[in-house]
């Protein structure tokens, strides 16, 4: 009944989508078919000596830091057990408190599928006991380590959240419901922890443990009628709704796939099923899972209206939403489509995001197994993911600064876990994940990605070494080293970056079919057996959404104009821009250290050697540059002066000012604020004030008329607060993002009754579910009296 509604529903759609002018349903999604490919196991594949393997035992390294009973501590304390050890610190200190752990379940299952390692196995092992047994502690099936803040403002236990619910209680936020952090996005972490466990390290209890839990939350769930259930989908829950579907997978049990499909949150998904893009100003991350939850429900039932979704929504990020490192969001948000150029910020990029791409983007390559998902998968994978880890300490990145000038922050190894520490422990412990894949229909083995491996196919006999010069040269090896006695078919992916290629067999090059991005060759294949792929990988130039914004690429890796080391400050004056009448790139010549480039006459300033991007971790780099003409270079050079010259005015005209955000101001004007953040958006620093909190400050104060001058950005929306002074109203301000893709100046006339005394004393309050600001800078003026 489910599947029927729901095909009839997703027809309706299609129809009126076309009929509006949106992107045309793609066809081949109601043809693919769920299973069409397969990853070759995690098991079946070992590492060889490379990067990607040198980043895995880095993170295990990190991994074997960590202590299971710290992670544990909440789970143990709240289930009325004493817990071993003490809390770690970070967001695990705050109400969000278990995301870590069930992240930390399945980095540890894959890094013991991916290697063998037995002591991942055995802290697997001990962290599904110790849950079982705190879960045991209750008959209901809960177990959980989050906890929220009550309306007195003490920290309780999480399951006072469910049982609001339970009540008919619904207080959302987009990150908070009924006063925890995201507690369903909290536990889809577990569920998948638990999971991971069940299949990777063959722990039953895994999924027994998820079973009771499941049961808990379908019990809840079960109270709330369709309103109720929505607005609880208004706060984030990550991939819920894809631990359900897995569950009907993995028990056969139909209530599952029903409690699956009721996640769904129709704001979100309904655009996307008629193939609308509607994402701007959604929280990036918060939408990814949903369709991974989607993608897997097309996988078990076969109804096409979820893969539609999925589809859409994968190529609409890729195509308008993505940045040249195949990351996306700025500040965590999408913007509109095909605006990239425009925010090229210190805040790009969040780890997880690319994350849950990539795992979006295997779902769609099993339908349809196509050489582009793995053009996109390849660019992500080496130019965001190895970026995120630091190689020498192997703590992780959350955002990957993309603005010229830019630094990476890392975390540290106990005081953060973000949840993209979380997601990073996972991204580096399963680089054998994608490599080979099977479609069995037609006998052909997928080769994906050139990362230097062994496979061991054990279904067909057949076993390969891979070596590679990739990501920094062009030749790729492959090896037979058993071999079955039927004829097979392997299938190489020509990257959509390659200009050209060359492929011999044995050293004698061979004709072979060209299709769908790979080229396939079938025999009877023999131990000894050398393929090898041949890719030149010149410089060429990307454009972004706007023609004049480029990047320099070479093969599968954005190059990097290196800025120096990020110990020393950034002059921000002198961005580097591309300025030639003619090639541009005729003014790059190649260094003896592989993959290094040097730019001379054609950047400014310069010269400027050009790196891998990824491998920028303790450097300050550049990847977007202005493409101009010299005369074009002169006159923003120009325009670049005039602001700055506007600006030295203004302050010398000021009464007085503030610099938000810079501590020594902020003193100076005897700054007080509670749940108020300093803030850096595009080099400038302010601060917010979120819902409960203020921000106030003194200003030299002198008699009338006067007008205050904030500054805000121009896109920031969902912002509503009053400002006063001396206790007077002065506005109540709506930040809404519609004043432009710019900062911008708001001046406030000040109340005649405010400017008497020697001080001004400004408040900046939020409404409640509201934050205030950000505000990047604060002038008194002379001015008109209100």
């Amino acid at each position: 009944m489910t599947i029927s509604l729901s095909r009839r529903r997703f027809l309706a759609w299609s129809a009126m989508a076309s009929a509006a002018g949106f992107v045309g349903f793609p066809l081949e999604a109601a043809a693919s078919v769920p299973q069409r490919a397969r990853a070759v196991p995690l098991r079946n594949v070992r590492l060889k000596r490379s990067m990607f393997l040198d980043s895995l035992q880095t993170n295990r390294r990190y991994m074997l830091q960590l202590e299971p009973d710290r992670l544990l501590h909440n789970f143990r304390q709240y289930a009325g057990l004493k817990p071993k050890a003490p809390v770690y610190g970070g967001w695990e200190a705050d109400t969000i408190a278990g995301h870590t752990l069930g992240h930390y379940l399945s980095a540890l299952s894959l890094m013991h599928a991916q290697t063998g390692d037995t002591e991942c196995l055995s802290r697997a092992d001990y962290i599904v006991a110790e849950l079982a047994l705190c879960q045991a502690q209750a008959a209901d099936g809960y177990v959980a380590g989050f906890t929220r803040k009550n309306r007195d403002g003490k920290i309780e236990s999480g399951r006072a959240v469910f049982d609001d619910l339970r009540q008919g209680r619904v207080e959302t936020q987009p990150f908070s419901l009924n006063g925890s952090w995201a507690p369903l996005y909290t536990w889809h972490k577990l569920f998948a922890g638990l999971l991971d466990a069940h299949v990777h390290c063959g722990n039953a209890h895994a999924l027994e443990v998820a079973v009771r839990l499941g049961n808990y939350l379908d019990a809840v769930f079960a109270q709330l009628d369709d309103a109720q259930m929505q607005r609880v989908l208004s706060c984030e829950f990550g991939g819920l709704n894809e631990s359900f579907a897995e569950l009907y997978g993995r028990t056969g049990d139909p209530r599952w796939l029903r409690l699956a499909e009721r996640l769904r949150h129709r704001e979100v998904m309904d655009p996307l099923a008629a193939q609308q893009d509607k994402l701007d100003r959604l929280h990036a991350n918060t939408q990814i899972p949903k369709l991974i939850g989607m993608a897997r429900q097309f996988e078990l039932t076969g109804d096409p209206e979820p893969s539609a979704a999925a589809r859409f929504f994968w190529l609409t990020v890729t195509a308008h939403h993505t940045y040249v490192i195949g990351g996306n969001a700025d500040r965590e948000y999408f913007q509109a489509p095909d605006t990239i150029s425009k925010f090229v910020t210190e805040q790009t990029c969040e780890h997880c995001n690319s994350y849950n791409m990539l795992k979006l983007t295997r779902h769609l390559y099993r339908w349809t197994p196509r050489a582009a998902y793995f053009d996109y998968y390849e660019r992500t994978l080496l130019n965001h993911i190895m970026a995120q880890q630091h190689p020498g300490t192997g703590m992780f990145a959350y955002m990957m600064p993309l603005m010229a000038g830019a630094k990476r922050e890392f975390s540290t190894p106990f005081d953060d876990f973000w949840c993209c520490v979380g997601s990073g422990m996972e991204s580096h412990a399963q680089f054998g994940d994608s490599i080979y894949w099977r479609d069995d229909e037609d006998e052909t083995l997928f080769v994906n990605l050139y990362i230097p491996s062994s496979l061991d196919d054990d279904p067909s006999g057949l076993r390969l070494e891979l070596d590679s010069d990739l990501p920094l040269g062009g030749e790729t090896r492959l090896r037979i080293t058993a071999a079955p006695e039927a004829a097979q078919r392997i299938a190489l992916r020509i990257p959509g970056w390659a200009q050209s290629w060359r492929l011999t067999l044995n050293g004698k090059p061979v004709r072979a079919e060209l299709a769908d991005g790979y080229v396939r060759l079938r025999r009877r294949w023999r131990a000894g057996d050398m393929l090898t792929l041949e890719l030149p990988m010149p410089l060429r130039l990307e454009p972004s959404d706007d023609p004049d914004v480029v990047s320099v690429m070479r093969g599968p890796l954005v190059l990097a104009a290196d800025l120096g080391s990020t110990e020393q400050p950034y002059a921000t004056q002198a961005d580097p821009v591309l300025v030639a009448e003619g090639d541009v790139l005729a003014g790059f010549a190649p260094q003896e250290v592989s993959g290094r480039y040097l730019a001379t006459e054609v950047v400014h300033p310069g010269p400027l050697a050009f790196v891998p991007f990824y491998a920028q971790h303790d450097r300050r780099s550049a990847i977007y540059f202005g493409r101009l003409a010299p005369q074009a270079w002169r006159e923003a050079q120009a325009r670049q002066a005039a602001a700055a010259e506007a600006m030295a005015r203004l302050d010398a005209e000021a009464i007085d000012r503030v610099e938000l955000g810079e501590e020594a101001s902020e003193k100076a004007h005897r700054l007080r604020s509670e749940l108020s953040y300093n803030v850096e958006y595009r080099r400038r620093k302010g601060r917010d004030a979120r819902s409960g909190g203020f921000v106030e400050f003194d200003l030299r104060n002198q008699a009338g008329p006067l007008h205050l001058r904030l500054r805000y950005w121009g896109g920031e929306h969902r912002r509503r607060f009053r400002i006063l002074a001396n206790g007077h109203l002065v506005a109540d301000e709506v930040l809404d993002g519609d004043r432009g893709i710019r900062f911008v100046d708001v001046d406030y006339p000040l109340p005649a009754a405010a400017t008497k005394g020697k001080a001004l004393r400004v408040r900046i309050e939020p409404e409640t579910g509201f934050s205030a600001g950000p505000v990047f800078g604060c002038w008194l003026l002379a001015g008109t009296e209100a």
